[in-house]
C-alpha cells in the first residue's frame, strides 16, 4: 500500500456500500453520512455485503483516487463495532487487507508460503 500518500487519519465505514457508487457516490457518505471532509488527507474504507470487496478513497492533492481490491476466495473480516465509522491505524490496515482480524489480531486466510 505505498501508493498512497501519507493519511492523517484512516477511517472504516462499517455499514455495506452499494459497490455501484464510485467517487462522487463515495465522497458524498464522507461528507452528508459521516459529516468529515473528503478533501483532508485521510483514507475512507468502504466494503460490499458479503465483504469480498473494499474501495478505498482517498484525495492526493490534484484529485481524487479510488483503490479497489476484489477477494477471490477469502472475505474481509470487517469489524463489527457499534459506530457507523471509526479510525484504525496504518498497522490495523495493512492487517485488514492482508486477511486478518484487526479486532481480534486473527488470520482468516492464508497466502501461500512461497
Amino acid at each position: 500500500m505505498r501508493c498512497f500518500v501519507e493519511p492523517s487519519t484512516v477511517y472504516l465505514y462499517r455499514a455495506p456500500v452499494d459497490f455501484r457508487k464510485s467517487i462522487n457516490g463515495l465522497a458524498l457518505i464522507v461528507e452528508q453520512e459521516l459529516g468529515l471532509d473528503p478533501f483532508n488527507a485521510s483514507l475512507y474504507l468502504f466494503s460490499n455485503r458479503t465483504h469480498d470487496k473494499i474501495k478505498i478513497l482517498y484525495w492526493d492533492k490534484t484529485g481524487f483516487a479510488l483503490w479497489y481490491k476484489r477477494l477471490e476466495k477469502a472475505r474481509l473480516k470487517w469489524p463489527a463495532r457499534c459506530n457507523d465509522v471509526f479510525e484504525i491505524g496504518d498497522q490495523q490496515l495493512h492487517w485488514l487487507l492482508e486477511g486478518y482480524d484487526i479486532e481480534g489480531h486473527q488470520a482468516i486466510y492464508f497466502a501461500s508460503a512461497s
